[in-house]
């Protein structure tokens, strides 16, 4: 019984030890490691933060292709993770607003961004990004009304009896459809 007590009060071996002591860092490491890069910040020129900032806002929308080694974005000189990446950061901020549909990235200036850029870039108050221009056209017209459709009313075709799709018998020839020679086809209803 004395040789089973002094088994239990025993320190464990030193293979045993330098094993747990060796798995212990390597755990740490591993923590260690995972922390870096979570805290890794991507490094942008100014240069290039300028270039997406003045983009984003003269258009007001900027949108971007979920393709993070495409070397060059297609509007801005500007490699496209770094337009990605900054403007996670505006998303996160709520400078922007994202829309994520077929693989590209949209985003949406809010008000608080334009206030942000404005300031940011040294814009006057009057400076508006272009989403937010009013159009010349008069106030009273609509986009399709100069197309040269018929007059207002429901639906595209001018409403009822006016313009070109109103009358049914308007736009049908004198000779029938279907048949030779003439002859209508009457299905019996």
């Amino acid at each position: 019984t004395w040789r089973q007590a002094d088994k239990t009060k025993r320190q464990p071996s030193f293979a045993k030890r330098h094993r747990d002591f060796t798995h212990a860092l390597i755990r740490r490491s591993l923590v260690e490691q995972k922390r870096r890069r979570r805290r890794t910040n991507m490094l942008i020129s100014k240069a290039n933060r300028n270039e997406v900032y003045k983009y984003l806002f003269k258009e007001g929308v900027v949108y971007a292709k979920k393709d993070y080694s495409l070397p060059q974005h297609p509007d801005i000189p500007v490699p496209n993770l770094q337009v990605i990446k900054l403007m996670q950061s505006f998303k996160s901020k709520e400078y922007v607003k994202e829309i994520f549909s077929w693989q590209y990235y949209y985003y949406y200036l809010t008000n608080e961004g334009i206030e942000y850029l404005r300031e940011y870039l040294n814009l006057g108050p009057d400076v508006v990004p272009d989403t937010l221009k009013k159009s010349a056209r008069p106030a009273g017209e609509r986009p399709g009304a100069d197309a040269g459709r018929g007059g207002g009313g429901r639906g595209g075709f001018g409403g009822r009896g006016g313009g070109r799709g109103g009358d049914r018998e308007g736009y049908r020839s004198e000779r029938p459809a279907f048949g030779r020679g003439g002859e209508k086809i009457s299905f019996g209803f």
